[in-house]
């Protein structure tokens, strides 16, 4: 499996992204997938995860009813649409797909990803 990130830019607070994963792989459509950001001088953080049907969803607490994951299966994409932008977004998005078991338990941890895409910068300015 392999993903790239794109969709990332330069806004301002308040603003609204889309973020896309493109994903290669017959992995894809049995796989959850969970994005991820790092801002600067920071560790990589959870921010949404969704399982492989796309019926279920988690978020962080800091982008819980801003952000939503999203999936389409047939085209092998993910979205995170990232509204109400803030400074503090600021960070490289990455997507992940999870290739173990137990998604629903461990959605959040980052050791449970593989296949990392190579990330996309979100800039938020107040």
């Amino acid at each position: 499996v392999q993903l790239q990130a794109s969709g990332g830019g330069l806004v301002q607070a308040g603003a609204s992204l889309r973020l896309s994963c493109a994903v290669s792989g017959r992995a894809f459509t049995s796989s959850g997938m969970g994005w991820f950001r790092q801002a600067p001088g920071k560790g990589r953080t959870f921010v949404a995860a969704i399982n492989w049907r796309g019926d279920r969803t988690y978020y962080g607490d800091s982008v819980k009813g801003r952000f939503t994951v999203s999936r389409d299966n047939a085209q092998n994409l993910v979205y995170l649409q990232m509204n109400s932008l803030r400074p503090e977004d600021t960070a490289v998005y990455f997507c992940a797909a999870y290739l173990q078991s137990l998604f629903n338990y461990y959605y959040y941890e980052e050791n449970k990803y593989a296949n990392w895409g190579q990330g996309t910068l979100v800039t938020v300015s107040s």
